[in-house]
């Protein structure tokens, strides 16, 4: 006669089981750091490369016929910054870069304020407060066309407070290098956005 017989335990069987869930976990962690670290060179590898030459092509605001070329170029911790312009009345300009890239408005006003990442004071380009985007003034000639070169060393062309995709202004009036926020430079004539240029 057969009986049924209780038998205790399998605590070998247990811990073949917890063996094999620690094994499966050292598993996929090691997988997830794999993963990981697969992710992270790829990101690296993939990262773009820092730009070192941008260009803003000047067109006239509605009623005007302002038109020029501003370029950007990295040279060493400075911005070198060159630009002629056409189409203007003789005398200075207030030249500025602004918030936005956006030139879609009748009147430039899209563009916003002065670049200004650092929050400092309106000033010339070789003042000590002044904003990212001040360059002070155009000249132009009896014939209207006004050329400018200078080094700046505020301008950035890459990361945090970066000149890239902003917007360059051309006043109708001569920037006073003092009246805040906007040196007093009146109407905007002329907007380009700034964009990476081959190099």
């Amino acid at each position: 006669m057969w009986r049924a017989v209780r038998l205790p335990p399998n605590h070998e069987g247990r811990f073949v089981l917890k063996n094999n869930t620690l094994k499966m976990s050292f598993a996929v962690v090691a997988s997830l750091l794999v993963l990981w670290a697969g992710l992270r060179a790829a990101a690296q590898h993939s990262a773009p490369p820092e730009v070192t030459k941008a260009v803003a092509v000047i067109q006239p605001t509605e009623g005007n016929k302002v038109h020029g070329a501003v370029t950007f170029i990295q040279v060493g911790g400075n911005v070198k910054v060159t630009a002629q312009i056409e189409g203007l009345t003789p005398g200075k300009h207030g030249f500025h870069i602004h918030e936005f890239g956006d030139c879609s408005s009748k009147d430039g006003s899209a563009a916003g304020s002065h670049f200004n990442p650092a929050g400092m004071q309106h000033g010339a380009p070789e003042a000590a407060q002044r904003h990212a985007g001040d360059m002070g003034n155009i000249e132009a000639n009896q014939e209207g066309v006004a050329r400018l070169e200078y080094n700046d060393p505020v301008m950035k062309m890459n990361g945090a407070g970066a000149i890239i995709g902003h917007g360059v202004i051309v006043h109708a009036k001569a920037d006073d290098l003092k009246t805040q926020p906007t040196g007093d430079a009146g109407g905007r004539l002329a907007c380009g956005a700034i964009g990476v240029a081959k190099p």
